[in-house]
């Protein structure tokens, strides 16, 4: 069927197929190449963090893409379409929270659900984290009280150094536990600065120039989300890995890591670190 094959002849039935031969073989090979450039372009721009929350929220189920709106119950039905950055939603600045509405509602006291602390003085992102301002303007991450619970004792939590780059919602620290690892998303725009010395934070970051809060949680928004991960994290277990039960005696336990098995554990870590 080709010029150098014993047997071609040069007729129209040869022709059309060699025509067709030709651009299928350009055609796959403009694809791989224009493939290969955006993934060169994508590591050049240090973008790889931004392409795994796409692809890891395209993933989550509509249940775990709820609206916080939803979660509040004022839009029951509504699913999040901007992978948990409410920074340039107009339903959610039309709706409710300023930065100084959101902290004149949260207080400075501590409420809980199911046990679980959830301290009103701080933003909580979706991943577990949660973010507290200090004196001096720098910003205090560390793990929520759900996800200590989780790492217990025996986890461990991997820093980035001094000078990385945080970016919101990509990958910022590792979780290890019994051999299971996960990826914490950054809940903040900035520059880590080094470990926290307040033996609560993770890490001191130094917030970019244009950095807000709008995308984090606060006061009975994140307590109501809290309920609902918890709830959430239940039917999950129980769906997939039997009657994994979250609660000892009406409260999370408080090193829940320890009561659940490998695979419960690392189905947990998963739902709740978005790590999926």
């Amino acid at each position: 069927m080709f010029p150098w094959v014993y047997g071609f002849e040069w007729n129209a039935g040869y022709l059309i197929f060699l025509g067709v031969f030709f651009t299928v073989a350009l055609v796959v090979a403009g694809t791989v190449l224009a493939a290969l450039w955006r993934s060169f372009r994508t590591v050049r721009k240090k973008q790889e963090g931004r392409v795994y929350w796409h692809t890891a929220f395209e993933e989550l189920t509509p249940e775990e893409r709820r609206c916080r709106h939803a979660i509040t119950g004022e839009l029951p039905e509504r699913c999040c379409d901007r992978e948990f950055d409410c920074r340039g939603c107009r339903i959610h600045a039309r709706l409710l929270y300023s930065d100084e509405a959101a902290a004149h509602a949260a207080g400075s006291g501590q409420a809980e659900a199911c046990g679980v602390a959830v301290p009103l003085d701080r933003y909580y992102h979706r991943g577990h984290t949660w973010v507290r301002e200090a004196e001096d303007g720098t910003l205090l991450v560390g793990l929520d009280d759900l996800g200590r619970r989780l790492l217990g004792a025996d986890g461990t939590v991997e820093t980035p150094p001094a000078g990385a780059e945080l970016r919101v919602n990509e990958p910022a620290f590792v979780a290890r536990r019994n051999g299971v690892e996960a990826r914490i998303l950054s809940p903040v725009d900035g520059t880590v600065l080094g470990p926290a010395s307040d033996g609560e934070a993770l890490v001191r970051v130094r917030p970019a120039e244009d950095f807000r809060t709008t995308h984090l949680l606060r006061g009975g928004e994140a307590v109501a989300w809290m309920r609902h991960e918890l709830d959430r994290l239940q039917v999950a277990l129980a769906a997939s890995c039997g009657a994994a039960s979250l609660a000892d005696g009406g409260a999370v336990a408080e090193d829940l890591g320890r009561r659940l098995t490998a695979r419960e554990f690392d189905t947990a870590c998963g739902l709740a670190f978005l790590d999926v």
